[in-house]
């Protein structure tokens, strides 16, 4: 992304409203934990990054939510996990842990143990479901269809193409069931490029 680059220089834009946004909003809320949702490829991970790299004081713990799925059939197991075994004794002032998937032995490659008293994020397909348990700064970021697909596709060079249909329908459901694009505090909507 470069200042020549109309497109670019929109998007970096874009991105630093959002982020600003954000902030203004964690701090007028007191947030300790921050939801990062929408559909594959829509910016999620982006937003999250820009947000780390922004964040005043200690950094928040970032925790993606790619990392936890327990495959591609893992969109609600991995929500309900997070939202048990992290995000609930995260507010409890606990310890918490999630489970590192590794998608190439299709196991638990590893457990992460999280300790209370810094900014929880979590940002994935499912974040809100994974942070249900508690008073959350819920961030909802879309795109178009094609945008989105695109830049899911391109993203993980191939990798994901099989599974894209499997996912798209896990997404539809979590929608269909949760509708949480309404929950949400900030939306953010990134253009079309």
């Amino acid at each position: 992304m470069s200042a020549s680059d109309p497109r670019g220089a929109a998007a970096a834009g874009a991105a630093a409203s959002a982020v600003r946004v954000v902030l203004e909003r964690c701090r007028t809320a007191g947030a300790r934990v921050v939801a990062i949702d929408g559909p594959s490829g829509s910016g999620k991970s982006t937003l999250a990054d820009a947000l780390l790299r922004a964040w005043p004081g200690p950094a928040p713990e970032l925790v993606r939510l790619d990392d936890v799925y327990p495959g591609w059939n893992g969109l609600e197991p991995a929500g309900a996990a997070v939202a048990h075994e992290l995000v609930a004794r995260h507010a409890r002032g606990a310890v918490g842990r999630w489970g590192r998937w590794d998608w190439a032995a299709e196991r638990v490659a590893s457990i992460e143990r999280s300790r209370p008293g810094r900014v929880l994020i979590v940002e994935g397909c499912g974040a809100f479901a994974a942070t249900a348990p508690v008073e959350t700064l819920a961030v909802w970021v879309e795109a178009s269809p094609r945008v989105r697909k695109r830049r899911a596709l391109e993203r993980d060079a191939g990798a994901f193409d099989p599974y894209w249909d499997l996912w798209e329908r896990q997404w539809r459901r979590y929608v269909a069931r949760t509708a949480p694009a309404r929950r949400a505090d900030v939306r953010v909507r990134v253009a079309d490029d």
